[in-house]
């Protein structure tokens, strides 16, 4: 495993999966302003890797984070506030714009600016006993990392709104039935979970997967018919491919498919 800038954050690759692990336990992975720059050069790196099909995101220790760093958020200044929200907003865009899918685990704990990282997120995996949801208007602030608009296209402005303004958390399994978390596992299993999930992912045709994620990213943007000339379009670069032959063949062959990204 590689330890990224100041080392609050590691990068480790198996076959065509990145793991990036949060690596400040005796904070409880905690973010300041370091771990948002480690965090952002993690996912500048799995972005550099032609050979990544599929990211993970897990917290080491007990936690996957206690949010933002409390010190941090309680002595910043004006200019200490520019800098948070530059700091998280270089880094969950950045998770949001990588064009393979990305799968976050959470285990016993997401709160507040830690929720708001997971909603970037293609996919969610959560322990059954986890602390999950914001606590910003409690602490006479809001959400300003995405929770007021990555949230509401998650699981719609009415639910958003109460989880915003009362800041509780929400329960794992309401959770997975409002469709912001895919699965709800055993404590413990997180990790295992995640990966398994993200594995499986990584199976799937590249080509296929990436142009896939871009115009689903793009449906609420767009009106339906730019949407569907978006679908057109990227079909037209999958269509002409060796994963198109490949998948079809395989199905054909009875067999599993050997997919290039080409």
């Amino acid at each position: 495993m590689q330890s990224i800038g100041a080392g609050t954050v590691a990068v480790s690759f198996e076959d065509h999966r990145a793991d990036v692990l949060l690596d400040r336990p005796e904070k409880r992975n905690a973010m300041d302003l370091t771990v948002l720059d480690d965090l952002r050069a993690a996912v500048e790196t799995v972005d550099d890797r032609e050979d990544v099909r599929v990211m993970t995101l897990l917290g080491n220790g007990p936690v996957f984070s206690a949010g933002m760093d409390l010190e941090l958020m309680a002595e910043a200044d004006m200019d200490g506030h520019q800098e948070i929200y530059d700091g998280l907003r270089g880094v969950f865009d950045g998770i949001a714009d990588l064009s393979v899918p990305t799968v976050v685990g959470i285990e016993k704990a997401a709160i507040a600016g830690a929720f708001e990282l997971t909603l970037p997120f293609d996919f969610r995996i959560i322990g059954a006993d986890a602390a999950y949801g914001l606590k910003e208007t409690k602490l006479g602030i809001f959400p300003f990392g995405g929770g007021t608009q990555r949230l509401p296209r998650l699981i719609g402005l009415a639910k958003a709104k109460e989880l915003v303004m009362k800041s509780d958390t929400i329960d794992p399994e309401e959770a997975e039935r409002l469709g912001l978390v895919n699965e709800v596992v055993e404590p413990g299993t997180v990790g295992e979970a995640t990966r398994a999930y993200a594995d499986e992912l990584a199976t799937r045709a590249p080509m296929g997967m990436t142009r896939a994620k871009e115009c689903l990213n793009s449906a609420f943007d767009v009106t339906l018919a730019e949407g569907l000339d978006m679908e057109y379009e990227r079909s037209r670069e999958v269509w002409d491919s060796h994963d198109h032959r490949e998948g079809f063949a395989a199905m054909l062959e009875d067999r599993e498919p050997e997919f290039e990204g080409e």
